[in-house]
């Protein structure tokens, strides 16, 4: 079983059409050498200070480090990649308005570390959420080779169109293998897992991955990234991080330690010195002039 790979030219329907057969695909060579070099300086240093994991889900020889939007410029860039956020806007267009970004987080498998559990990353959120909605958009960038030796993600081809309680067998799963600046794209509902490591070199990964504008995200943004952090992107990102209503009434704020006669409910842009965009979405403009009163009656 093999994993069908694009090369870097390849457009964002390219990749919808192998990921709806799929559920996966690998884009190669997507960034360059030098883009990758800087990229690995940035986060080096905090992922020297993360602990292995906990247990055998997150890996007791694995490191995942977080914050990345805060962290590193490289990293922002990346969750910007025009390919890559085309793509899952439109994978995920037919359940929501907008689409947040879910987590950042570099997965850092060492010599030694044993295969992660299969599982659909969706579970995050149980089985609540019908079988027909997919919530998720993944990107696993490599920072470095991804090889079977080292520890290259697992994934079984076609799973997302499975029963959830169907198991794997051996011969239908495949290994993301790719060269560093590659990218392994995937949703929520396909099973995969880190790989086992048996080289003698580490595996660097950087995990990007998207959901729906009104699902609570796996990496709580606004304490990872707050706003005096925030404040400094550009709109489009700090939108993607979910300083932006998700839709009618689903992200507004009160400040509690000011008060200013006349205004109270607030827009998430208001704690970043900015109004909403005018993009062509339900804006928090058009949402002033309508009357709360019922809603505040509640």
């Amino acid at each position: 079983m093999t994993l069908q790979t694009l090369d870097a030219a390849a457009t964002a329907q390219d990749v919808l059409d192998v990921m709806e057969q799929d559920g996966a695909a690998i884009v190669r060579d997507v960034i360059d050498q030098d883009a990758l070099r800087q990229l690995t300086a940035e986060v080096t240093p905090y992922i020297q200070t993360t602990p292995m994991g906990r247990d055998d889900f997150t890996g007791r020889r694995t490191q995942r480090t977080g914050a990345l939007a805060a962290r590193s410029p490289s990293c922002r860039a990346l969750i910007m990649h025009p390919l890559v956020l085309n793509t899952a806007r439109r994978f995920l267009a037919p359940f929501t308005d907008r689409i947040i970004l879910h987590l950042t987080q570099t997965i850092h498998i060492h010599p030694g570390s044993q295969a992660q559990p299969l599982h659909r990353d969706r579970l995050a959120w149980g089985r609540h959420i019908p079988r027909q909605i997919e919530p998720q958009f993944n990107t696993l960038w490599a920072l470095t080779d991804f090889t079977a030796e080292n520890g290259a993600t697992r994934c079984v081809p076609g799973s997302h169109k499975w029963d959830w309680d169907r198991r794997a067998e051996p011969d239908e799963m495949a290994q993301a293998e790719m060269a560093a600046g590659s990218v392994f794209l995937y949703t929520g509902s396909v099973l995969h897992s880190g790989g086992e490591n048996r080289a003698a070199q580490s595996r660097l990964g950087l995990n990007l991955t998207y959901t729906l504008g009104w699902l609570r995200q796996e990496e709580n943004q606004y304490l990872s990234c707050p706003p005096h952090i925030a404040k400094g992107f550009e709109p489009e990102l700090q939108e993607l991080l979910g300083y932006t209503q998700g839709n009618y009434a689903l992200g507004y704020f009160t400040d509690p330690e000011r008060h200013t006669p006349g205004q109270d409910i607030q827009p998430p842009e208001a704690a970043l010195g900015r109004k909403p965009r005018r993009d062509g979405s339900f804006s928090f403009t058009e949402m002033e002039a309508l009357d709360f009163s019922a809603t505040e009656q509640l």
